[in-house]
């Protein structure tokens, strides 16, 4: 296996996404729905397993098979690891976020992550294949919920709680007071 990983001069971070046997399936799965969107996104280097793998005795990875996939996801790097024979759970607990400059973009990432099994949660909330939570989330909604207008935030919250995908024209919506006057 090389050692091939981000120095101490690029990424201190790196996220490490656990899989049973589907690393590189996931981390092409993640680079082709961003990469459309996101320029330093592209799968990296693909380590395959020296020795059997078998921490208890039970052989998790056979020589030969994929360890782990180093890819890039706007520009912030992750690994994707086989790490067992069972399915270690995701919870929503830890999520990715996306920010999404418009609709268009808040509509693609919903339908990639959700493609192929994933689930619709609540609040821009998804749920991919593999279980790993995201947020498909408008930049605007934090300048909406951080305005002036303590009024105007609390309906913006409001309709974005009732919301599964967002709609950025409903959040804006919800920002107008009560005569249809945008909020200043």
């Amino acid at each position: 296996m090389s050692a091939q990983r981000p120095t101490a001069s690029a990424h201190q971070l790196v996220t490490c996404l656990w899989f049973t046997g589907q690393a590189e399936e996931a981390a092409r799965f993640y680079v082709e729905a961003f990469s459309g969107y996101r320029p330093d996104t592209q799968v990296g280097a693909v380590h395959r397993s020296s020795i059997d793998v078998a921490p208890q005795g039970e052989v998790v990875l056979e020589r030969g098979e994929v360890l782990t996939v180093d890819f890039t996801l706007d520009g912030q790097p992750f690994v994707a690891l086989n790490g067992s024979t069972e399915p270690v759970p995701y919870t929503d607990a830890v999520s990715f976020q996306v920010l999404c400059a418009n609709q268009q973009e808040i509509d693609h990432f919903w339908t990639a992550l959700t493609a192929g099994g994933g689930q619709e949660v609540a609040c821009g909330w998804v749920t991919d294949r593999y279980g790993v939570r995201w947020q498909v989330v408008p930049q605007v909604l934090f300048e909406l919920l951080a305005g002036e207008d303590q009024d105007a935030a609390a309906r913006v919250q409001s309709a974005m709680m009732r919301m599964g995908k967002f709609s950025i024209e409903g959040l804006m919506d919800a920002a107008k007071d009560a005569y249809g006057a945008e909020e200043e």
